[in-house]
């Protein structure tokens, strides 16, 4: 046959395979990629939680995208442009990087941005040109069509064998005359990639080690900052606290607070009260800068919160604490605490945070050794309040409200004696909870 003639026959072939369509006279607008930009915080890679569109949504400038998530923060993707949605690039928990794609969106209008118009990997459909119609259809598809189309000699029905196992031709092994792959090579492909493939199965239930789960999302960044937590060279301060003042200030407002819909905790008090004596001890409120040799002291007191959610550990923090009340702490907890069981924490909200506090007690435990989320030199963490018996006055036992606190330090700007200092001035002021609400 004519060589002209056989690629019409194969191009007609896959055209009724994959449904493609053939453009001549359609006029189409401008289709774009809108690419992922940089997000800050030296974020390379999301993953995508939430699509808000699907191919064929029309949408406009500053409509919703998607969600991402980063293993930092969820940031939420608005577009750029008026247009329709013509391709998305990555289904639900697909890892995107930045730079590249995240859907395709036809113009509404033949007006572009002169980023794209210079855009050299941006062509407009030319006449007679194939393009994909099907949702079915993938990119691997696409590739088989070219090599189908290629140097690779096989014939038609080998070819549709092919692209419907999407199957490379260039990776099967031939053996018709001048390379041709025969019916036999493809068949005898497929069954190589069953049989290893169910081999595969049988080492996963042998070992159940070989079902491997990535980490990403809140645990990456959990992963980071843990290894990077390694190089600080540590110390840690432990006391107890007679917290039974505290439990009766909490029991005689929080049902009160409730009914104005907040859920007022102990976490409020030990915020506030790390807030107080950070003003007598700023020095322990900064970031360490490790090129310069230099502490950082900042004025405000962003308090970090570490936070268990579904996708992992994550250190929010509130803001400028030296300027709100109890209240207004706890309310700002109830917001970071309902955003972190949607595992939805924005970006805003993890950045420049300059102290941070644990409350292991919520699960248990009473002492622990908490460890220093970089670039930050100081982190508190209390246990769980037991009900314990002391030695009061002329020698009578009494049951006291104890609750435990441990710090951990970088000791190459802080030293014990401030830190117990630090600890001690903390102490009365949980000790003491009328201080803080009159701001003493």
């Amino acid at each position: 046959m004519h060589r002209a003639a056989r690629y019409g026959c194969l191009q007609s072939t896959f055209a009724k395979s994959c449904r493609f369509i053939v453009l001549s006279s359609f006029r189409q607008g401008k289709i774009v990629p809108y690419k992922l930009t940089d997000i800050g915080e030296g974020i390379r890679e999301v993953t995508v939680k939430e699509w808000f569109v699907k191919v064929g949504d029309k949408v406009a400038q500053f409509d919703n995208i998607c969600e991402v998530q980063s293993d930092k923060a969820s940031v939420t993707i608005t577009s750029r442009y008026d247009g329709l949605v013509k391709a998305l690039h990555y289904k639900i928990d697909d890892i995107a990087l930045v730079g590249n794609p995240l859907v395709d969106i036809e113009l509404v209008n033949e007006e572009f941005d002169n980023e794209f118009s210079q855009e050299k990997n941006i062509q407009e459909p030319k006449k007679n040109q194939i393009i994909e119609t099907s949702s079915n259809v993938t990119r691997d598809d696409i590739t088989n069509v070219e090599n189908l189309l290629g140097k690779v000699l096989a014939t038609p029905a080998v070819r549709r064998i092919a692209l419907e196992n999407k199957i490379n031709l260039k990776d099967v092994t031939s053996t018709g005359r001048d390379g041709r792959v025969l019916k036999e090579d493809i068949l005898a492909h497929i069954k190589c990639h069953i049989e290893n493939s169910n081999d595969d199965d049988d080492d996963e239930k042998k070992n159940p080690l070989v079902n491997v789960t990535p980490v990403k999302g809140y645990a990456k960044h959990m992963w980071k900052t843990m290894t990077k937590a390694l190089t600080i060279p540590h110390f840690t301060y432990s006391d107890d606290c007679d917290v039974t003042k505290l439990i009766r200030c909490r029991e005689e407002v929080k049902d009160a607070l409730k009914k104005e819909g907040i859920s007022l905790t102990y976490m409020p008090f030990f915020v506030k009260a790390a807030s107080e004596a950070l003003k007598e001890f700023p020095q322990l409120n900064g970031w360490l800068d490790d090129e310069s040799e230099s502490v950082k002291m900042v004025k405000h007191h962003n308090i970090s919160i570490a936070m268990d959610t579904p996708q992992g550990l994550i250190v929010p923090n509130i803001k400028n604490v030296q300027n709100l009340s109890i209240v207004n702490i706890a309310k700002e907890l109830n917001r970071l605490q309902e955003l972190g069981k949607k595992s939805s924490i924005p970006l805003n909200d993890i950045s420049d945070g300059t102290f941070c506090l644990s409350n292991i007690g919520t699960i248990g435990g009473t002492y622990m050794k908490p460890v220093i989320l970089s670039p930050q030199i100081v982190i508190g963490a209390v246990g769980k309040i037991q009900k314990l018996p002391r030695f009061g006055e002329g020698n009578s036992v009494i049951a006291v409200n104890l609750l435990s606190v441990s710090w951990s330090a970088d000791h190459r700007v802080v030293d014990g004696v401030t830190m117990a200092k630090f600890s001690n001035q903390w102490k009365h002021y949980v000790e003491n909870p009328l201080l803080l609400a009159l701001g003493k």
